[in-house]
């Protein structure tokens, strides 16, 4: 039987999000789900195959929806988040060392092996922006300038202080360090951006990225309120 889902609250916090950071875009809400029988029979399916970071970007524009790994345009982008197989040459290195991105198999091998990947298999993935998610996300994204994560930043030290770790190599932003990397070490990471979400998914030139665990966006929106 599928899943219905009606989880209320995450309007609320899209607005606050949206309102302390002043953002332009809408939160991306994104959940995984293991099984053909968990899909949601309240959300559809997305008509044509694109690019997870497309996905991602259409989102913020206020569309819901969920994809297989058919859906997926984008073969590296489906296997960081577990919805399809690692293709040969990306799993080698040979891919973007024949687009010129490295000077080595080698170096571009150890750069993909770096690379954070969800190690399980994903049937679907669905994406939602932050208030209209009636789903308890796996990972929320924010699309941002720098300013923005700056205070973004700060909340997310506020209550236990510390330091953030960015962890990124401009490829594979979208999937691997804003979405694979908080769900699988369940931390937030920052990255720039890769030339394909700029180029396919309009991430613009003064913008970055966060990803965050959707198990702890409460205690961000708390910190955003006290620092207001």
């Amino acid at each position: 039987m599928m899943e219905n889902y009606s989880v209320d609250g995450y309007d609320t916090v899209a607005r606050c999000l949206k309102e302390k950071l002043d953002l332009t875009r809408s939160p991306v809400a994104i959940k995984f789900v293991l099984q053909e029988k968990d899909l949601p029979d309240n959300i559809k399916e997305i008509e044509l195959p694109i690019r997870h970071c497309e996905m991602v970007t259409r989102a913020s524009d206020g569309e819901t929806f969920y994809a297989i790994a058919t859906d997926q345009a984008c073969k590296g982008g489906a296997a960081a988040i577990g919805a399809d197989k690692t293709p040969e040459n990306l799993k080698t290195g040979e891919f973007y060392y024949d687009l010129g991105r490295f000077s080595s198999i080698g170096a571009a091998k150890r750069t993909i092996n770096a690379i954070p990947k969800i190690n399980m298999d994903i049937h679907a993935t669905i994406y939602a922006p932050l208030e209209k998610a009636r789903f308890h996300p796996d990972v929320i994204i924010v699309i941002a300038n720098p300013v923005q994560a700056m205070k973004l930043s700060q909340a997310l030290i506020y209550t236990l202080g510390g330091r953030l770790e960015a962890d990124f190599s401009g490829i594979q932003s979208l999937c691997a360090d804003a979405v694979a990397g908080p769900f699988m070490r369940k931390v937030p990471n920052i990255t720039l951006g890769c030339s394909g979400s700029r180029k396919f998914a309009g991430i613009e030139d003064q913008e970055l990225i966060v990803g965050l665990n959707g198990e702890n966006i409460g205690c961000v929106i708390n910190a955003l309120d006290e620092m207001s």
